[in-house]
């Protein structure tokens, strides 16, 4: 049976200016990640994880290689199919959060069902973002704006409008990175929980050795190589 995620042999290059030879950023990646495991992707700053992961997500493309998610090469769905596979089967959460600043926290949470096909879970997703939102500390905080909420909190938020959909893929980007010892700590363990409540596969590209450790595997990219 197949590897819920699989990369084969991505590589990402950039055309450099003039005569200079491209620089080669991914140099043929493969990893298997099983369905509900944890994973974090550490290395220097400027090593490519931030674009490894985004080729995971379909937010960027792999100059060669591909990605399999449960056996489909998702490189080859067309945009519409693509779009759709981004909303509803992977979930981002990004360091600097993007959350709305004139929503709330619940209109927050809710805007990636506006553009979901599925009406029976756009119809449930409202008590669905009550519950996380109570889940994750932030019960009494539905009616408030981002700029009412601490680093933490907003985090939080974010965590959740990832969920909403209920994704079978969570990816987050230094998603501590922004938030002081505490708080990071906080939400490194919610995640950690979250992996199990929620049973979401989970791959994190962080530079916190405390966040690291908590998941259950950790892989170096260093010179365009996983270890």
């Amino acid at each position: 049976m197949a590897s819920f995620l699989q990369l084969r042999d991505v590589c990402k290059t950039y055309q450099s200016v003039q005569d200079a030879p491209p620089v080669v950023v991914l140099d043929g990646i493969g990893l298997e990640i099983e369905r509900g495991e944890s994973a974090a992707i550490v290395g220097p700053s400027g090593s490519g994880k931030s674009t490894l992961l985004n080729i995971i997500g379909t937010l960027d493309r792999p100059t060669r290689g591909q990605v399999l998610l449960e056996g489909e090469d998702i490189g080859q769905l067309d945009p519409a199919r693509l779009a759709t596979a981004r909303n509803r089967q992977i979930g981002f959460v990004f360091q600097a959060h993007h959350l709305l600043p004139q929503c709330t926290v619940l209109e927050n949470v809710l805007v990636p069902t506006v553009v979901c096909a599925d009406a029976q879970l756009r119809q449930s997703a409202p008590d669905r973002a009550r519950r996380l939102l109570e889940r994750v500390g932030l019960g009494r905080r539905l009616d408030h704006r981002p700029g009412q909420l601490s680093g933490g909190e907003r985090g939080r938020v974010a965590v959740v409008r990832a969920l909403i959909n209920q994704p079978r893929l969570l990816l987050a980007d230094e998603p501590t990175g922004s938030l002081d010892r505490v708080a990071g700590e906080e939400l490194a363990r919610l995640l950690v929980e979250l992996n199990r409540e929620e049973r979401v596969t989970m791959i994190i590209v962080t530079h916190a050795p405390d966040l690291a450790q908590r998941m259950g595997r950790c892989f170096q990219l260093l010179d365009g190589r996983l270890t």
